[in-house]
């Protein structure tokens, strides 16, 4: 059973910056895909950006040049950073982890301020 926890979330002025960390429980995280996923209020959850075991990133148009997503082994870490925050990047920000199953963490508020 794996389990994930966020962090880092919060209130944030636009144009700020937020780290989010996602902790997981369980072995084989080494070779998981990761994932952050956003839900804003009345919105679908989305796909912010995700990484293989070997290091390969995506993200979705919105937030390339902004956010980076990257990945401690060692510490069962997945963070993302978020850089020049907009308004519109207010959500909830949720851990994903695929290994066989999906997994997923129970989300930490992020809000940008205009």
């Amino acid at each position: 059973q794996v389990q994930l926890v966020e962090s880092g979330g919060g209130l944030v002025q636009a144009g700020g910056s937020l780290r989010l960390s996602c902790v997981a429980s369980g072995r084989f995280f080494s070779i998981s895909v990761l994932g952050w996923y956003r839900q804003a209020p009345g919105k679908q959850r989305e796909l912010v950006a995700t990484i293989r075991g070997g290091g390969t990133t995506t993200y979705v148009d919105s937030v390339k040049g902004r956010f980076t997503i990257s990945r401690d082994n060692a510490k069962n870490t997945v963070y993302l950073q978020m850089n020049s925050l907009k308004p519109e990047d207010t959500a909830v920000y949720y851990c994903n982890l695929i290994l066989g199953a999906t997994y997923w963490g129970q989300g930490t508020q992020v809000t940008v301020s205009s």
